[in-house]
């Protein structure tokens, strides 16, 4: 059960990413993105951060380091794959999700915390979680709105691809308009995954809210959920 965490040039979420993992009782270690050789590993995870400085547009380099054909080879034999942040940029630029990420419509970078509702809990991520709760995740990011053409978003949405999605504060119910949605993202998509389920990208950070004292342990499911799918398999 051990999870690669890679690091390219400019990741900055792998530490937490790391700790997350061995947290909850994961063997994780760090992985450089010039490794051609991830055998041994049951998952990856992609972190946060801004790989090549964000030259180019965001993962755009990334997806050429050469652990990235380690990384495709593993989801295609159906290992978990999960993309945070930088990371889900990283996973659409290579292929490996649909869609990409756009500057957010107020062409700021956004830095706090959001509410998401969780859409599927039958992943390898959501198991933990139950169907339509709202958790109270942080973003940190620049270039996070969800696009795709209309036929890519009504095959997401017919297919159940959807994992988490921006959602109002429960506490304020009735919230005008589109206000809960922090980027833009089209259908306020948060989090998508692959049709076989075990790649999952998303832009909220749940490494950074595992502990009450961080401000929320909203995220702590999703790396208990990656666990028990990990345990199962072993």
């Amino acid at each position: 059960m051990k999870v690669a965490v890679v690091q390219f040039p400019g990741s900055n979420c792998d530490q937490d990413a790391l700790w997350t993992l061995q947290m909850v009782g994961l063997k994780a270690e760090l992985v450089w993105h010039t490794a051609r050789n991830l055998e041994g590993f049951q998952a990856v995870l992609l972190p946060g951060g801004f790989s090549y400085g964000d030259y180019l547009r965001a993962g755009a380099l990334a997806k050429f380091s050469p652990v990235m054909q380690e990384v495709r080879r593993l989801a295609e034999r159906g290992h978990p794959v999960v993309g945070i942040c930088n990371g889900f940029q990283v996973l659409t630029e290579a292929g490996l999700l649909p869609g990409a990420l756009l500057a957010n419509t107020n062409l700021h970078f956004t830095c706090k915390e959001v509410f998401l509702r969780v859409e599927r809990t039958d992943l390898p991520f959501t198991s933990s979680y139950k169907p339509g709760q709202v958790v109270r995740i942080p973003i940190a990011h620049g270039e996070g709105r969800y696009y795709a053409d209309p036929q890519t978003l009504e095959a997401l949405e017919q297919n159940r691809q959807v994992v988490f999605r921006y959602a109002p504060d429960p506490s304020t119910p009735g919230t005008a308009g589109e206000a809960f949605n922090p980027n833009g993202s089209l259908n306020h998509i948060a989090g998508i995954v692959n049709t076989a389920g075990n790649v999952l990208g998303m832009m909220p950070h749940p490494e950074r809210a595992v502990e009450e004292t961080l401000g929320s342990a909203d995220g702590l499911p999703f790396f208990i959920s990656l666990k028990q799918a990990l345990e199962v398999v072993a």
